[in-house]
């Protein structure tokens, strides 16, 4: 956990709800005591972390749902028990509109203490209804980022423990690269479809691709990309992904009759738009608009104590 941490340099805090479950507070002293003894001087030598805010921060479980929506700007990680995990990468999924997005990863070691073991799979599930769907002959668009995210991780795992159980083996070295090479183009591919806007239906409505038209235009992708690897094009920054259409939220309940006669009462000329005069005025008549400096300060009132 730490040492993932300090190579992306992110901040580390610990998740429990020890305030409650006595039990979980074996796992903050030990993740304290690993971090104070082996990590804590090279998060601040890194610059990740100050001298004078160097200390493992802890987080109860409702404070790190709260913090995962405020924290907007990244730069920092969790590690929490399975359950609290759980809730707060659902969490992030939905608050990007889609579990689709989320990984999970198991991490152990072998009997002898030696070699890491790696188990991946996507945190939404096998998805059931939409395989159904699938069977039956029906049209299904599915997210397969969490899914493919996985099969990435443990290729990259399996590459790299072949590559140490053969330091000396030039091959070993060979597939170690190539297998590297394809999965960082394959997830190049993916994310740069969505922030084109050409992903599946969860992100982009109904007009989305299908799940085989996603993976069709993935794999148009990813060939042009293994294709032109050394090509200076393709180091060109993909476009920004912008805000999707709220209208494609599932708590969308706006009254588009009501919106009309609202915004008919106050485009005049009826021209279908509305000048900033216009505009002026429906902020001052619905309450809503800014005011001099002067003003809010007259209508300040002191409090009555």
């Amino acid at each position: 956990f730490f040492k993932r941490f300090l190579d992306a340099k992110v901040v580390p805090y610990i998740v429990t709800k020890k305030t409650v479950f006595k039990w979980q507070e074996g796992f903050w002293a030990t993740m304290k005591k690993i971090f104070d003894e082996e990590y804590k001087e090279e998060f601040v030598k890194a610059g990740v972390m100050s001298e004078e805010k160097s200390e493992l921060q802890h987080l109860i479980s409702d404070a790190a749902t709260m913090q995962l929506i405020r924290w907007t700007g990244g730069g920092f990680g969790m590690a929490a028990h399975n359950y609290d995990g759980d809730m707060l990468t659902d969490q992030i999924a939905q608050v990007h509109r889609s579990p689709g997005f989320i990984t999970s990863n198991l991490v152990g070691k072998t009997d002898c203490g030696t070699k890491i073991i790696k188990e991946f799979e996507a945190s939404h599930g096998t998805v059931t209804d939409l395989w159904n769907d699938h069977l039956a002959g029906k049209e299904t668009s599915i997210n397969p980022l969490g899914l493919v995210e996985a099969l990435i991780g443990a290729m990259n795992h399996s590459a790299m423990l072949h590559l140490e159980n053969n330091p000396n083996d030039a091959d070993a070295k060979d597939v170690h690269d190539k297998v590297f090479t394809f999965t960082e183009q394959l997830q190049r591919a993916m994310h740069n479809t969505f922030r084109y806007g050409q992903g599946t239906r969860d992100m982009c409505g109904p007009t989305g691709f299908t799940t085989e038209d996603f993976i069709d235009k993935v794999a148009w992708r990813l060939g042009r990309y293994l294709a032109k690897l050394d090509e200076a094009e393709f180091s060109y920054p993909p476009p920004e992904l912008s805000e999707p259409d709220r209208q494609f939220r599932r708590n969308y309940d706006v009254d588009h009759e009501a919106a009309k006669k609202l915004f008919d009462k106050y485009d005049k000329d009826g021209d279908g738009t509305v000048n900033f005069e216009e505009f002026e005025k429906m902020l001052v008549k619905m309450g809503l608009a800014p005011k001099t400096k002067e003003v809010v300060q007259q209508d300040v009132k002191e409090p009555d104590v």
